[in-house]
């Protein structure tokens, strides 16, 4: 029990020195965002997530069964905007180079543009959305899960993909000593679940009983504090921002 602790102590506090430095409890902000957004997605702009292309994979099959309550065209857009994303973020990255503050901070700046963008279309545009403005929300969200996931990709942090949870959950039971693994690192991964669960939780009950604009606002806030907290903390290059 005091390793679990420990572990999620470490993840949200990590120590002076860490070899991730602050990257975790940074990318744990993402995790909420995740969850925020996919609360968006799914409640207001239909059967479609913007971070999860597992879903969408699914949910593109049902549509074209002719399951009612899904979009052919959601889903595609979607996944494309999404996969576009991880591409603009990979060139981005062949540039940059190695420093991870840097794949971080230009990465994060790139979703503050886009959630913006989503929020004032969320903002601006009439109740209930038009269809093309549900079309601009899914390509602009998606863009900028996309970009996270190839950050994260490439960042390279154990166990804080911020957006795939299978994985996650499946390590807590599969790597335990009980079962004879390397250890569960539990701590770690709970706060990871967790996380997305508050995002999704919080963004839920701001859709249906307060405003659907204000999940994006917080996942902006969210992701600008990322931005700052990113080019504060990586000045100078200390060791966590090299790969090893």
């Amino acid at each position: 029990m005091s390793t679990f602790f420990d572990e999620a102590r470490e993840t949200l506090f990590p120590q002076k020195g860490a070899k991730d430095g602050p990257l975790p409890p940074l990318l744990i902000g993402l995790t909420i965002v995740t969850g925020l957004v996919d609360a968006f997605s799914y409640l207001v702009l239909g059967h479609v997530f913007v971070a999860n292309m597992t879903g969408n994979v699914v949910f593109l099959a049902f549509a074209l069964a002719g399951a009612k309550g899904f979009s052919i065209v959601a889903s595609l857009l979607a996944i494309v905007a999404f996969f576009s994303g991880s591409f603009i973020a990979g060139l981005l990255h062949s540039r940059i180079g190695h420093h991870r503050g840097h794949i971080l901070g230009y990465s994060v700046t790139l979703k503050i543009f886009l959630i913006g963008f989503a929020l004032f279309l969320s903002f601006a545009s009439p109740k209930p959305l038009p269809l093309d403005i549900v079309y601009g929300l899914i390509i602009s969200l998606a863009l900028s899960m996309g970009i996270q996931n190839a950050a994260v990709r490439k960042l390279a942090v154990p166990d804080l993909t911020t957006t795939v949870l299978t994985l996650t959950l499946t390590g807590i039971g599969a790597d335990s000593h009980i079962t004879g693994g390397s250890g569960s690192k539990a701590g770690r991964r709970v706060i990871s679940i967790v996380s997305m669960f508050l995002g999704a939780l919080i963004g839920a009950l701001l859709v249906l009983y307060v405003s659907i604009s204000y999940p994006l606002a917080i996942a902006l806030a969210i992701v600008t504090t990322v931005a700052v907290l990113t080019r504060v903390l990586s000045r100078g290059s200390p060791a966590w921002v090299t790969p090893k």
